[in-house]
């Protein structure tokens, strides 16, 4: 198996980490119900319809 010839230094290991880290999601607020929702995607009110930026798009199952 090879191995390398130097030792990798703190700052080229550090650089390679450098995208590592955990970050939160993003979270926007609904327009209606004002309950947090991913931003750019579809979510399921309380009626069971799903809205999109505040409108619906699609009518409850039942």
């Amino acid at each position: 198996m090879p191995t390398p010839k130097k030792k990798t230094s703190r700052s080229r290991r550090d650089m390679r980490r450098s995208h590592d880290a955990v970050v939160a999601p993003a979270m926007a607020t609904d327009k209606k119900t004002g309950e947090l929702v991913r931003p750019h995607r579809a979510h399921k009110g309380a009626d069971g319809a799903y809205y999109y930026k505040g409108k619906q798009i699609s009518a409850s199952k039942s």
